[in-house]
């Protein structure tokens, strides 16, 4: 530990602390504008500058170490007096006209400091000169006139992200944050994330929803998880009568640390489908509105024999939920074909696995976040589960080599260090010649049984990737410390190439990590709700949609059902094609918990009051249809959650 002192306040701390940061340990307020605590010191805004004994000069707080019995001061005349002037140089380089930006008042920090230092004028005119505004992205704008160059969102972009969107281009007073190679950020190579407007300290970056619709401190807030994946990101909801405003990730969630994708950050703000606000039924073949009563009347009459009844649910639901489901459906109704969704679920295959094995045998995305290289096999991490892929891209930049397999064009192609694309029907072969590549290299961390090179030579022949390239993927790929296999458990078929998925994890010592659908989709296996979805002379189909949008699939599906019950949150076609239509809560008006793909329970909050009167929590519908058909609903939710093998390790004490 180290001893300093800061305003006459003794102060401990340990090697490595900037004097910011132990001064934020002491609560001793220090003003910044470019630093940020996701973010590596930058000392770029010149405003955290405070006086230590034994320097000539002011130093910047952000990026001076602690050193033992150091002096620090933040409260001198020649402190306020460098702080007041750093603020009029800001203010005097750009057009910060208060009175038109979204977020003055109390969201702007640039302007909160001014206030902390008793500004109330700007004692230099402003440039005047008009700055571009970037509107070309559907989602933000970029507004250069209050942009004050502190570079977070650059340094966002580049170290949480690891897009590498963000720039600047010129120098002084003509430096400006540009796209790629200067060209409109609707034209770039932006993901989409947003994380450059929640780390924004003024006006600079605005997403188009919420711009003018409140500052933080008039907005209702809510912390909860994401369920747009099986990531279960922790996000922060502002709300305001029952609207979503914005959403922000949340910097203490131990998945995402605060990153978020396009559909986390985005996607519940541009809802706009129609929502169902009372219980519906088909009469005269048109749907009606009706009481819950005679809805649930209409549903049970339905339901019989039981066994004649088919049962869906979606993998955004609750465990709760789920749990409830399958006891109604399986238990209750005794009937045989009670699954999700995933048609399958995507974990079906890796919860077998598990179960032979008798023990979980795969890693977590924390093994992500401290790799050092990377196998990808048929995922996709830019279109899915996207912030996984964040995890891995933004290691590669710092070296981490990447290996993709793919019988198709992947995304991450570009980023590879290596690209092996076998015939389709032909990964198998592949994978046995990737572990006997490794093997010969002496890569291996267990062992091969095998003539290496025979076996090389055959999988190279029935897959069409070349021992050469077997050989180059090997080494790059299991010659590092920490190895990570990503593969998308949806694109494994088969047992085999699971079998070798695992056996390669073992001989290059890596962690195997899978994406693995729904953000429910391991509590849904967990419940053995992962069998293939088939309508074999059912009466009655019982559909638990959510706010789930159904697939083309599903509907057509579904159309052969002579009588179609559909729980819903919002109106679409399979609720167009339903004979009973129950109004239910979507995701953000409804509490519950998720099990992520890391086997991590987590509590998800209503955010929002529920919509109307009428409408009931999934969990509320089912129970409402349990009482109706005299059924107990009884079960530990969270015990039932661990009587499977599960294919990684379940934690469900904190939540």
């Amino acid at each position: 530990m180290l001893s300093l002192t800061i305003n006459n306040q003794p102060i401990e701390v340990t090697e490595g602390t900037t004097v910011l940061n132990a001064a934020r340990q002491a609560g001793i307020e220090i003003p910044t504008l470019c630093d940020h605590p996701h973010l590596t010191p930058f000392g770029g805004c010149r405003l955290c500058m405070v006086e230590i004994d034994g320097f000539r000069t002011l130093q910047s707080a952000c990026t001076i170490p602690v050193s033992n019995n150091m002096v620090v001061r933040t409260d001198t005349d020649k402190v306020k007096t460098a702080r007041k002037f750093v603020l009029t140089l800001i203010f005097s380089e750009r057009n910060h006209f208060c009175p038109y930006c979204q977020v003055s008042g109390g969201d702007c920090d640039l302007q909160n400091a001014a206030y902390g230092e008793s500004m109330t004028n700007w004692p230099l005119p402003p440039n005047w000169q008009p700055y571009p505004v970037d509107a070309s992205h559907p989602d933000f704008i970029l507004e250069h006139n209050r942009c004050i160059l502190c570079r977070r969102c650059i340094r966002a972009c580049s170290e949480l992200v690891g897009a590498n969107t963000l720039g600047v281009e010129e120098r002084g007073a003509k430096t400006f944050v540009i796209a790629d190679l200067n060209v409109p950020l609707g034209q770039s190579s932006c993901v989409s994330c947003g994380t450059c407007i929640q780390v924004c300290p003024t006006g600079a970056l605005i997403d188009r929803k919420s711009a003018y619709l409140g500052h933080k401190k008039n907005l209702d807030v809510q912390k909860t998880i994401c369920v747009g994946c099986s990531l279960g990101c922790g996000i922060q909801v502002f709300s305001r009568n029952g609207q979503v405003i914005r959403i922000e990730g949340d910097w203490d969630a131990p998945i995402n640390s605060g990153i978020l994708c396009k559909t986390g950050r985005f996607a519940p703000l541009a809802e706009d489908r129609q929502r169902l606000t009372t219980p519906l039924v088909r009469k005269d073949g048109a749907l009606q509105p009706v009481s819950w009563e005679e809805a649930l009347a209409a549903v049970s009459a339905k339901l019989q024999p039981a066994d004649q009844v088919a049962a869906l649910v979606s993998t955004r639901q609750s465990a709760e939920t789920l749990q409830l489901f399958k006891y109604l459906f399986a238990d209750g109704l005794k009937s045989s074909m009670v699954t999700s969704l995933e048609e399958g679920s995507a974990t079906s295959l890796l919860s077998q696995f598990a179960a032979s094995k008798g023990k979980a045998f795969e890693g977590t995305f924390k093994d992500v976040k401290q790799a050092d290289s990377f196998m990808i096999f048929e995922a996709d991490l830019v279109n899915e589960h996207e912030v996984a892929g964040f995890f891995a891209r933004r290691l590669m930049q710092n070296g981490a080599p990447l290996v993709v397999i793919d019988t198709g064009e992947n995304p991450l192609n570009n980023l590879a260090n290596c690209t092996l694309t076998p015939r389709t029907g032909k990964e198998l072969d592949l994978l046995t010649g990737l572990m006997a590549a490794i093997s010969r290299l002496g890569q291996n961390k267990a062992v091969f049984t095998g003539d290496a090179i025979a076996v090389m030579n055959a999988a190279a022949e029935m897959s069409g990737v070349s021992t050469d390239l077997l050989l180059e993927a090997g080494f790059k790929f299991a010659s590092t410390a920490r190895p990570v296999i990503i593969y998308d458990a949806a694109q494994v078929q088969t047992q085999d190439v699971l079998n070798a998925l695992v056996k390669l994890a073992e001989i290059s010592g890596a962690k195997l990590v899978s994406l693995k659908g729904g953000a429910n989709s391991l509590a849904a296996a967990q419940y053995e709700l992962d069998k293939p979805f088939r309508l074999n002379g059912h009466q009655a189909a019982y559909v638990v949609l959510g706010d789930e949008n159904p697939s083309e699939r599903l509907v057509k599906a579904l159309d052969e059902a002579p009588f179609l019950v559909v729980q819903a949150s919002h109106a679409s076609k399979l609720t167009a094609g339903a004979d009973v239509v129950l109004p239910v809560t979507s995701w953000l008006e409804q509490d519950g918990h998720y099990l992520n793909a890391d086997g991590q329970l987590q509590k998800a909050e209503k955010s929002l009051p529920t919509s109307g009167t009428v409408v009931r929590t999934n969990e509320e519908a089912l129970k409402s249809l349990a009482q109706q058909l005299n059924l107990a609903t009884a079960g530990d939710w969270k015990a039932e959650l661990l009587q499977r093998p599960s294919p990684v390790e379940i934690t469900v004490q904190a939540a």
